[in-house]
């Protein structure tokens, strides 16, 4: 989870954040280019005689048509190839269901087995020693570590959003629409999220945390929850 005086983004734990941020440093490097190009022009421009008898016309027109192109496709091709990854979701291992309410989250596990609970937010009061405020919950989403995991989305009243950025998921719960995503948690951990959507007064009360577990654990807390 994210610290304080942090600049980057949380550990990656799935293969979609990693590439999301491998992306990201893509995208920042092109910038810098393009920024270290038009303050070299500036500086030429500012410092040298001006002239155009140097250069024609044309070959200028060629180049900044030619280069903001090039760019575009540098950055396209890269986000384009990622969309698609986010939105193949191919035979899935487990299904969880995410319905937003005002303010808590109520989750179905409707594939592995009828379970279904309600997660509230753990009032300061109550919060355990060391355990993190406003953001630890009286029951977490575990899910199996290595397996494909796809979340249907929906709300029950007001809009919402589902987002949990260390597993690089974040969609919206909308009433009477369902949605999807999915993800894979590629280590063993707890990781927290939150309402991405304002939506009401204890917006930021509404918190998301994710337990990913070894298969055989996950299987025995699914046997001791009631059904």
């Amino acid at each position: 989870m994210a610290n304080h005086s942090q600049f980057g983004f949380q550990d990656a734990s799935s293969p979609i954040m990693e590439e999301l941020m491998q992306f990201h440093d893509h995208a920042l490097m092109v910038a810098l280019a393009i920024c270290s190009l038009v303050l070299y022009l500036l500086t030429l421009t500012l410092t040298g005689k001006l002239s155009s008898s140097s250069v024609d016309a044309q070959e200028i027109e060629l180049v900044w048509t030619i280069l903001p192109a090039v760019v575009l496709i540098m950055l396209a091709l890269p986000s384009l190839r990622i969309l698609y990854m986010m939105d193949e979701i191919n035979e899935p291992d487990l299904t969880l269901k995410a319905i937003g309410h005002q303010w808590y989250w109520t989750y179905e596990y409707t594939d592995f087995k009828e379970l279904t609970f309600d997660s509230y937010m753990i009032p300061t009061s109550d919060l355990p020693l060391g355990h993190f405020r406003l953001l630890e919950v009286d029951h977490r989403v575990v899910v199996p570590t290595e397996s494909k995991v796809r979340v249907i989305v929906t709300a029950d009243d007001v809009l919402h959003s589902w987002a949990v950025p260390s597993l690089g998921v974040k969609t919206d719960a909308i009433p009477g629409r369902l949605n999807q995503t999915a993800f894979l948690a590629s280590r063993p951990g707890v990781y927290y999220g939150q309402c991405s959507e304002i939506c009401g007064a204890n917006h930021s009360f509404m918190p998301i945390v994710v337990e990913s577990t070894p298969l055989a654990n996950f299987e025995n807390w699914s046997s001791l929850l009631p059904s």
